[in-house]
This record gives C-alpha cells, structure tokens and sequence, in this order.
C-alpha cells in the first residue's frame, strides 16, 4: 500500500549574520533537499536576530504548527549565542550545563591541551531533560527538546547534525515530479494553466519562466504523491501548450493573409 501519510517540518534559522548579509545561508537549501528525498514537506522557513523574544516567538508558533522544527545558528560560545536560553524559556524549562556534553567537551579540550573556558563550557548549556545530537565534526553537541531540533549554524557541523537526525524522523509519502518544457511565456499560459490546476486539485503545478535570446519560455513543473495523478495532470499541460501552438499557427496565417 502506497504511503500516503504527510509530515511536515518548518525552519528556523538565527543570527544577526544572515539578516545583515555578512553570512550567507548554506542550511536552508540542504535542509529542503533532505526533507524533500525523505518524504518531508518543509512548509515554512524563518530567519530571526540574535534575540531572544523573537527566537522565542518564532519558535513556539512553529512548533505547533509542524511535526518537526529545526533550528540552526546560536549555540556557539560567544556572548551572543543565545539560542539555548531562548529554546529553553520557550519550553519552560531552566537552561543548563548538561552534565554528559561537559564531559565530551572537558575530553575534547583535554585531549587538544586547551583550557576548558568558561566560553567554551557555554557550548554544554541545553534545557534541562534533553537528548544530544551527536556533532563529529567538533563535539560540541546539539540537542532535540520535544519536536524541536536545535543545530550549529556553521554548514559542515549542521550537514552532519542532520545526517543523525533523519534516520530517526518520521517520514511521510515522498513527492513525485514532472518537468515539462513549454516555449511560451507566463502571459500565454496564465489562464489555462490555472484551469488545469484548479481540475487537478491533489496537484501542484509551477511556472517558472525562462528568458532566452530575447524570448520567453516556460518550465511547468508538475507535482504530487501519485504518479497517476501527476501524469494526469501532465497530459492537460502539454495538450494546453499544443492549444496555444495551433491559435498562434492560425493567428500567424491570418496576418500574414491580411
């Protein structure tokens, strides 16, 4: 029987950095791609500053709207790395030095000589009652409270944070695609592609316009969780483009008699 169950996820990534410029974001991508092969709909992505109320806010509106909500950026140990304290208050929970994460990280800076700061202990700070996210690129652990999944922001970290993530998640029916080449622009298909979305309803169909040696054309992306009904839907598509060929034919003929 075909898995027709739908998880969705949200994400929300913080820092100052991203919003200013300075750092351009490498997460979101890999997250939606991820998602995507792993039968989860990422719905909603927001980028929030360095504060607090606002990790806050954004936080406890997406985790009670999705199934999973992963965080990236902010668990660092400089001042301002504050998403621990943040996920923590949003929880309602007290943030603190987990004591197993203090072991790895006191090992760590052991093992390399390096004095085990008061900065650096900062990295062990999580909710009370949390699960670790094993980091093997630096140690320094993320953490999962509830359905929230809280990740470094720097990408190679965040990458292998997610590689230990996905296996466990719950994951729902994957989305098939179908691509099909239009060589007309968005003003000639406007309509009657809106036709053919509101006939295939279980589908959603995408334009994305292409602007070639002074010509426009068209991708039109089919998608869905059947590929009965994708290829259904597809049909109409390049049956709607073969209409248009056919009135600009007739159209050309006329002017070209006049």
């Amino acid at each position: 029987m075909t898995n027709q169950t739908i998880v969705t996820a949200a994400m929300l990534a913080i820092g100052d950095e991203l919003l200013s410029g300075r750092t351009k974001d490498k997460n979101i991508g890999y997250l939606a791609d991820l998602l995507t092969l792993s039968g989860i709909d990422l719905k909603e992505v927001r980028i929030v500053a360095d504060e607090e109320d606002a990790i806050v806010e954004a936080l406890n509106a997406l985790r009670a709207r999705y199934e999973y909500v992963f965080t990236s950026g902010g668990i660092g140990p400089t001042h301002d790395d504050i998403t621990a304290d943040a996920v923590s208050k949003a929880f309602g929970l007290p943030c603190e030095h987990d004591a197993k994460a203090m072991s790895l990280l006191g090992d760590m800076y052991k093992r390399r000589e390096l004095e085990f700061t008061e900065a650096r202990q900062r990295m062990a700070r999580m909710p009370r009652g949390a699960a670790h996210i094993e980091n093997p690129v630096s140690t320094a652990p993320g953490f999962i409270i509830g359905n929230v999944y809280v990740m470094a922001g720097v990408p190679q970290v965040f990458q292998a944070m997610i590689g230990n993530v996905l296996p466990t998640l719950k994951t729902g029916a994957k989305v098939l695609s179908l691509a099909i080449a239009c060589p007309y622009g968005e003003g000639d298909i406007g309509t009657p592609l809106a036709a053919i979305q509101k006939a295939h309803p279980e589908t959603s169909i995408g334009s994305y316009p292409r602007y070639v040696g002074q010509k426009f054309s068209t991708e039109i992306v089919v998608r869905g969780r059947s590929q009965d009904v994708i290829e259904a839907a597809g049909k109409d598509v390049e049956a709607m483009i073969e209409d248009i060929r056919k009135a600009k034919e007739i159209a050309e003929n006329h002017s070209a008699e006049a």
